[in-house]
């Protein structure tokens, strides 16, 4: 147990995280909610790489200061473990969710990364990709000090960046929420993401940022799927030798964080204790699987010492 000044038992383990892929984009529109519709579309089905092509979120909605055009904005961020994957995604996304929303344009957010194996960076094609809806009428054009192209639509013109920048970020921060009654778990819960999301540069890309069918790597029963349900952590399963349910605990939500980096994620995983300790709940562990999904040990204990 911690020296925290409650009764919350934090356990003594790790968050294990691993590398991947990431790409921000800056999507603005006329007005607020055109943006909140781009984001939301954009974003959609990006909760997890076992599943989905990327995982993806909003870091954070801009005022028109902030963005290249001095229109309202959202800054969206983008995961996927191998680069190639995840400039198709973010293509793909941008193709079909972006430029048919109404009054948008797309900016590359890692405008000043640079390709430097050394760094783990890369440029990559963004509109050049998806001038080729335009059927030839398409045209190279500069908005805001940045290449990119003019699209004909029905609107008008939708524009669009040329490239994007990619560097190696760190998902898969996480902690585990457990308490003794499921709605005062998770409003905990609830409570510990909307902390976590105030520290730039990350994303919780679940729905709500919580995660109630936290898996495991492999299967009991199938070696050929890559993730499972993490029994260990199922109330229903308390019975079971393997359960590592700390007493009383007949609910469980997973926080998960995706960041530009592992000092952000780290951040984020402190934003989400300090909020934690304070709530009514029995124990915050993490997930951690003996080193067989990444190569980042994010310690619990480490971050509360931190914090003291």
């Amino acid at each position: 147990m911690s020296d925290l000044p409650n009764p919350t038992l934090i356990i003594d383990t790790f968050a294990e995280a691993f590398g991947m892929w990431c790409c921000r984009l800056i999507v603005t529109a006329s007005d607020s909610y055109w943006v909140k519709m781009a984001a939301q579309h954009a974003t959609g089905y990006g909760t997890s790489i076992i599943g989905c092509d990327c995982e993806a979120g909003v870091e954070n909605y801009l005022s028109p200061d902030q963005t290249p055009d001095g229109r309202p904005g959202v800054s969206l961020l983008f995961f996927a473990i191998k680069s190639e994957q995840l400039a198709q995604a973010v293509v793909n996304r941008a193709g079909q969710c972006l430029m048919t929303t109404p009054t948008t344009a797309v900016y590359d957010g890692f405008n000043d990364v640079i390709d430097d194996a050394q760094a783990k960076t890369k440029r990559v094609a963004l509109g050049e990709y998806i001038s080729y809806f335009g059927d030839g009428f398409e045209t190279q054009s500069q908005q805001a000090q940045r290449d990119g192209w003019d699209i004909p639509v029905m609107e008008g013109s939708f524009f669009v960046q040329s490239d994007m920048g990619m560097r190696l970020g760190v998902g898969g921060g996480n902690l585990l929420v457990c308490g003794r009654d499921q709605r005062l778990t998770l409003n905990a819960a609830k409570h510990a993401v909307d902390a976590m999301r105030m520290v730039p540069g990350t994303i919780m890309p679940f729905p709500g940022g919580i995660v109630r069918c936290g898996s495991k790597v492999g299967s009991l029963r199938d070696s050929q799927m890559i993730a499972s349900t993490n029994h260990h952590y199922c109330p229903t399963l308390a019975d079971h030798p393997d359960s590592q349910l700390p007493a009383g605990t007949t609910t469980v939500y997973e926080l998960i964080v995706d960041g530009i980096d592992l000092d952000t994620v780290k951040q984020a995983m402190k934003a989400g204790l300090t909020c934690l300790i304070k709530q009514d709940i029995i124990a915050i562990t993490a997930g951690n699987y003996d080193g067989k999904l990444g190569r980042y040990q994010i310690r619990l204990h480490e971050l509360v010492d931190e914090l003291l």
